[in-house]
């Protein structure tokens, strides 16, 4: 091999008249009247190299060169005649003197190319071939830079990073866990973390202060575009602070990757609002605030009370509630309205009520049950003008609330209103800290069960009245960016007396506490300082650096939406002697 003086996106036009050497990928290969061109690639870019047939032996080579040959070349920069102004070695070529066959390659299921053709599964299969291209690459060198901003960043504010054990007990946050079986301890199971909490927990008992780590997390559970059963977080917890000292800490994380990867000057402190703020406004507890126009919610309930449509009084007369939101300005079809009304069906809603607002007056099948002075009253609410539409849901709150704001990120795309070029954060805050479960018949906790309720909400701890408990807010916070939940923290229980009424109305046991979180109760008997962290999805947050709408392009080697990785072709089956060195015995799952 001759070792490469440059990289393949290296070379410009005042490199003219150097001899190289470049090492890489056949990309392309063009023979043009004798004359052979080969992109040359590498993870830095391409190179053009130009082999003339009076260069029997480079050129000899070259005529049996196939795409993704691994390929050395020597030569002088020479200009270009034919410019190609989408690459940045577009000016120069490469006049090859020597080539060299460094490996061969046979013919790749795909073409390894920006703009690829293969199937999602195909590319999994062989994600190193995927790898090779630019927009996947640039993406993990992206994620790199980050890694170091954060370090960097954290260091800077006196954190320590501390690795918290892979291998650890089992315990209930909400979502499965993967379970290791344990070989010594026969019949006995690790799991894998859900996250650190615990542990960061407990490194504030010990009185570390300040601590941070890059870490992977395990969740078995359903996948999505952006969720992958293993996934990394930036994972930090700090002593004796408030609520906005960890915001203070997280923006300026996130104003020094924005200023080195985007050249964009972040404005802090971020926008924050409510839980009950952003439901009542947004629909969501993860609002999108890039939609042009802002499409708030608004509440009809009064406006429409006492109208003759039977949909609208039995939804208030059941204690729920009437909503609208408005869109602006657009033509709404009949296509439109049929589709959002299927859409709204899937979320358990009859039907879809409108109002159309034209130079002709009201237009809608509801018109006819509301009073001119029930509309008078719902237009002015909705300051709504000729060419806007009213789009009207009525039940119970919750899902009338949520539905909407699903309808409104989907208005917004279809017609065009999301403006891609904003980064809107948004802190979120005060979020219930229970919710109440109809299928056990008890409650849960919304986040964790070690999330400190808000000092004004304390006394209802002793309550098991279902509106007071349901009314209790907690000191606990997300970081929302562009419709994304990219950070998840609050501020944690360290009094013992609190945690155990939080344990209480969730039905949790003295025996049960003790048996899945005994250890972290032992260290809180001895002095556990008042604390509060957050986790910040990492992968999201390089997905939307990346301007990606997935995470898995962000990952070197991510899982399938069934959590399987088709390259290596894992979870697979385990030879017998393990599983009986296991104790271990598979059964088939019924069929339910």
């Amino acid at each position: 091999m001759i070792k490469r003086t440059h990289t393949c996106g290296e070379l410009r036009a005042e490199n003219a008249g150097q001899e190289v050497v470049l090492n890489g990928w056949v990309g392309k290969k063009r023979d043009l009247g004798g004359i052979i061109f080969i992109d040359i690639r590498d993870r830095y870019g391409i190179t053009q190299l130009k082999i003339s047939p009076e260069k029997l032996a480079p050129h000899s080579i070259a005529s049996g060169l196939g795409n993704e040959f691994v390929i050395s070349a020597k030569g002088k920069v020479i200009e270009r005649e034919s410019v190609n102004k989408n690459i940045p070695t577009g000016l120069i070529e490469v006049d090859v003197d020597v080539l060299e066959v460094l490996n061969e390659s046979e013919v790749p299921p795909f073409v390894v190319e920006e703009d690829v053709k293969a199937a999602d599964d195909l590319r999994l299969k062989y994600r190193y071939l995927d790898l090779r291209r630019n927009s996947i690459t640039s993406n993990l060198v992206l994620r790199s830079t980050v890694y170091q901003i954060v370090h960097k960043y954290f260091e800077k504010h006196n954190f320590v990073e501390v690795e918290t054990p892979i291998l650890m007990k089992s315990t209930p946050e909400g979502a499965r866990d993967y379970l290791v079986p344990s070989r010594v301890h026969n019949g006995k199971f690790y799991a894998l973390p859900q996250s650190p909490q615990i542990y960061k927990q407990i490194l504030m008992v010990s009185g570390l202060d300040r601590y941070v780590q890059i870490c992977k997390c395990f969740r078995d559970e359903d996948l999505r575009a952006d969720r992958q059963p293993e996934f990394t977080q930036i994972d930090l917890e700090m002593s004796f602070v408030t609520q906005d000292d960890v915001f203070e800490i997280l923006e300026g994380m996130f104003v020094e990757i924005w200023k080195q990867v985007k050249s964009i000057d972040l404005q802090v402190p971020f926008r924050r609002m409510t839980y009950d703020e952003s439901m009542n406004n947004y629909g969501s507890d993860k609002p999108d605030l890039r939609v042009i126009g802002d499409m708030r919610l608004f509440s009809l309930t009064n406006e429409v009370n006492g109208s003759a449509f039977k949909v609208f009084e039995d939804a208030i007369n059941g204690g729920g509630i009437v909503c609208g939101i408005k869109l602006s300005g657009k033509e709404v079809t009949r296509k439109v309205i049929d589709n959002l009304t299927e859409y709204v069906k899937k979320y358990g809603f009859g039907g879809l009520g409108y109002l159309k607002f034209t130079t002709e007056g009201v237009q809608s099948p509801i018109v006819k049950f509301l009073s001119d002075e029930i509309i008078a009253e719902v237009k002015k609410k909705a300051d709504a003008k000729e060419g806007d539409t009213l789009f009207i849901l009525s039940g119970e709150r919750k899902k009338v609330l949520s539905t909407l704001g699903l309808i409104r990120l989907r208005l917004a795309e279809d017609f065009q209103l999301i403006d891609e070029t904003k980064f809107e954060f948004v802190w979120v805050t005060d979020f219930p800290l229970f919710q109440y479960d109809d299928e056990a018949k008890r409650f849960v906790a919304e986040h964790h069960v070690f999330t400190m309720p808000k000092p004004e909400y304390l006394k209802f701890l002793d309550s098991r009245v279902k509106e007071e408990v349901e009314s209790i807010r907690a000191n606990c916070y997300d970081l929302v960016l562009n419709g994304h939940e990219i950070i998840s923290g609050s501020i944690r229980i360290h009094k013992s007396d609190i945690q155990k009424k939080v344990f209480d109305i969730i039905g949790l046991t003295d025996e049960e506490a003790k048996m899945k979180f005994g250890f972290i109760l032992e260290a809180f008997r001895y002095g556990a300082p008042p604390h509060g962290g957050a986790a910040v999805g990492f992968d999201r947050v390089i997905a939307i650096l990346c301007g990606l709408k997935s995470i898995t392009d962000t990952i070197a080697f991510p899982k399938t939406l069934r959590a399987s990785s088709l390259m290596d072709e894992c979870p697979s089956e385990v030879a017998k002697e393990q599983l009986d060195e296991l104790g271990i015995s598979i059964t088939p799952k019924q069929k339910l």
